[in-house]
């Protein structure tokens, strides 16, 4: 079976509804509509930008993978440049076909091009061929990125620590859990 070639280029706005199919498991929950102009805000934002990019997979003309790409550090408290490779995806039918590698080549040019040396991405935690693939071309993992709703953490988290918030004064909080501590002892003493 002979493969067909990979060709790249540059998204453009006739590529989002191809985009908010390929990136819909990542992208924020919400009708279909909210979800094209999430895609489309995203390639408005990359427009003529030196330092964004979203690259496009095709094969034989159609849409086979994407990724978005950002010349951007590390971490914020990292400031070693690195390409930001955010959601290489391709499509189940364009699977093991070279599609990964392309978009990962792409990757490596773009940071090439910015004389960057790193470069930095992302798989679920779940995808076990996504993990795999990137662990074959080298990608170490270096964080595990963890995200919860702000109410589940604020309900999880010891009501005794919480922060007083500013104009409270230290001085009134150590009071106030004095007396309770003091009440605590007389009802149990």
């Amino acid at each position: 079976m002979t493969r067909s070639p990979v060709t790249m280029r540059a998204a453009e706005i006739g590529d989002v509804p191809s985009l908010r199919e390929l990136w819909s498991d990542i992208l924020r929950r919400g009708g279909p509509d909210e979800q094209l102009a999430d895609v489309a805000d995203v390639l408005t934002r990359t427009d003529g930008r030196d330092d964004r990019f979203v690259a496009i997979a095709e094969v034989d003309g159609v849409v086979a993978g994407a990724v978005y790409l950002e010349a951007t550090t590390l971490t914020p408290l990292n400031r070693e440049p690195a390409v930001l490779a955010v959601s290489p995806h391709v499509f189940p039918q364009f699977r093991r076909r070279g599609v990964g590698s392309a978009l990962m080549e792409a990757a490596c040019r773009f940071a090439e091009q910015h004389g960057i040396t790193h470069v930095s991405t992302a798989a679920s935690a779940e995808s076990r061929d996504a993990n795999r693939f990137m662990a074959r071309l080298s990608f170490a993992p270096q964080a595990m990125l963890r995200a919860a709703t702000t109410s589940s953490v604020r309900a999880r988290l010891p009501q005794t620590r919480q922060v007083t918030r500013a104009g409270t004064s230290r001085r009134k909080v150590d009071r106030v859990l004095a007396a309770r501590r003091v009440r605590r002892e007389r009802i149990l003493g």
